[in-house]
């Protein structure tokens, strides 16, 4: 067997005024995050993950947040673009876990939904994608509120 792991992360600042989209699901919050896209932190530490495993650069380099092709992109969409191309390079994604760091909303009502709509970009059945959440206890960047991030790690298979 030929494994290869990647890690992922990913940070957005959480502002007023944009809709708060964490594995494509719309999270209903009065808040949302910052990007050029349509800012899912959890699909994008996902594809740097997964991009990390295949050693083939991450998600700025395939989707620069400079071209106006991107601007308001679904980022599943892009993640199965990632996926395409790992799985032409001869690799298959055997699993992805996940970690929201986020002081709020409370993520669990929706966690199932987020795990099956990775897993469907991925291919993957939903018993291979884990998302877990952590407030911080209130502390740095995402405790304070001013942020998300997100980890992520894939493990890969050369075929």
């Amino acid at each position: 067997m030929n494994l290869r792991i990647g890690h992922g992360y990913d940070v957005h600042r959480i502002v007023e005024g944009r809709a708060l989209i964490l594995g494509g699901v719309n999270i209903p919050w009065s808040k949302g995050l910052l990007g050029h896209s349509d800012a899912d932190v959890l699909a994008h530490a996902i594809m740097d993950a997964i991009l990390g495993a295949a050693a083939m650069g991450d998600i700025g380099m395939l989707f620069p947040d400079n071209d106006p092709a991107y601007k308001g992109a679904d980022s599943l969409v892009l993640m199965r673009e990632v996926v395409r191309r790992v799985r032409a390079a001869g690799y298959e994604i055997i699993n992805i876990d996940t970690t929201i760091l986020a002081q709020a909303p409370k993520l669990s009502p929706y966690k199932q939904q987020m795990r099956q709509n990775l897993a469907d970009a991925a291919g993957l059945d939903i018993a291979c994608v884990s998302v877990k959440a952590t407030t911080e206890e209130g502390l740095g960047f995402t405790g304070s509120g001013e942020g998300m991030a997100v980890h992520a790690v894939a493990l890969l298979e050369k075929k």
